[in-house]
């Protein structure tokens, strides 16, 4: 990466570590099979990547020196067989949240402190990757979701509708906690959202392509990593 043409401003971080927080998010949830495989112990050190642009890669680590950007924990592939695949798993996850907060402050070594402080909250108002990693069932065992409603949420709460009601409707605060299981962000009222009737794990509709509509034409849902564990039997 030219520094010249690195992100500069908050917002522009904050872009930049959100993209690779979701690739990471992906890589340990909903293509972790994928990942574990690629993570073969009899390879030379091997690192997760998260990039901008939301996707993930297990690579051998940078050859310049000093590297353009600080590099990710080296050799995960190493520990892969001799740990449990969750307590693995999340030792990944910890430190890659350490790996994407070098990287957000590496990048913003010139913001003021003013800036740095604005840039930690607006990361910090995002579950950690090992919060998402370790505990991805914790929405669904709150109180404020409804077990009857597993296949999808019962209505779709819009910004008009808010405003009408003149406050936010309280679902809005049952369903803070729920994480979506593949990209790992925070609920939110204006977007659909579908429960997985096998796993349990909820997900934006955005993100497993499922639309409103096709919802409703779903008698069980099956998230894609269900499908695929299906399929292999």
């Amino acid at each position: 990466m030219d520094l010249g043409s690195a992100p500069r401003t908050v917002e522009d971080i904050f872009k930049d570590y959100s993209g690779r927080r979701a690739g990471i998010v992906r890589a340990l949830t909903h293509d972790v099979d994928e990942f574990y495989a690629q993570c073969d112990p009899d390879r030379e050190n091997l690192c997760l990547y998260g990039h901008s642009n939301d996707s993930w890669e297990v690579n051998l680590p940078a050859e310049e020196v000093p590297p353009e950007l600080p590099e990710p924990a080296l050799g995960i592939n190493f520990a892969r067989d001799g740990m449990e695949r969750r307590d693995w798993l999340s030792l990944i996850a910890m430190h890659s949240d350490s790996w994407l907060l070098s990287v957000a402050f590496y990048l913003g070594a010139r913001l003021n402190r003013n800036d740095r402080k604005r840039l930690f909250s607006m990361i910090n108002e995002h579950p950690t990757v090992f919060e998402v990693v370790s505990d991805r069932r914790q929405s669904r065992e709150k109180s404020g979701i409804d077990s009857g409603s597993k296949s999808k949420l019962s209505k779709i709460k819009s910004n008009s509708k808010i405003a009408d009601e003149g406050g936010y409707d309280e679902d809005d605060d049952e369903h803070s906690e729920t994480l979506c299981g593949a990209c790992g962000g925070s609920y939110s009222a204006d977007e659909f959202w579908i429960a997985c009737d096998v796993c349990e794990r909820w997900f934006h509709g955005k993100c497993v392509k499922v639309t409103p509509a096709k919802a409703e034409s779903i008698k069980q849902y099956k998230c894609p990593r269900c499908s695929s564990k299906k399929a292999r039997l």
